[in-house]
């Protein structure tokens, strides 16, 4: 997975979409670059399914802007995330709170 665009769900981090640079070798830990959190998603019935078709109401999801790099602990799934579902993620546009 190492240098694919993936979904990466961890334990109490959340999930998060972003190219992985290095992952452990017992998979627990996994860095990523230019990651959005997945905050809240519509349009989607599941992560498996925002990662292969993307979403379909991208106005309707809150992903905030991304960070440049993160270390993620606790990781406990992983997806590659296609190309079709890397457009749509990219579409949605950065949240704000309020």
């Amino acid at each position: 997975m190492v240098g694919k665009y993936c979904m990466v769900r961890t334990y109490s981090a959340g999930v998060f979409a972003g190219t992985i640079t290095e992952l452990s070798e017992d998979g627990k830990k996994a860095k990523l670059t230019n990651a959005r959190r997945i905050w809240y998603w519509d349009g989607a019935a599941s992560l498996s399914q925002l990662a292969t078709t993307g979403t379909s109401k991208p106005k309707n999801c809150k992903f905030p802007a991304p960070v440049e790099e993160i270390l993620l602990t606790e990781v406990i799934e992983i997806a590659a995330i296609t190309d079709m579902a890397a457009k749509s993620i990219a579409e949605v546009p950065i949240w704000v709170a309020k």
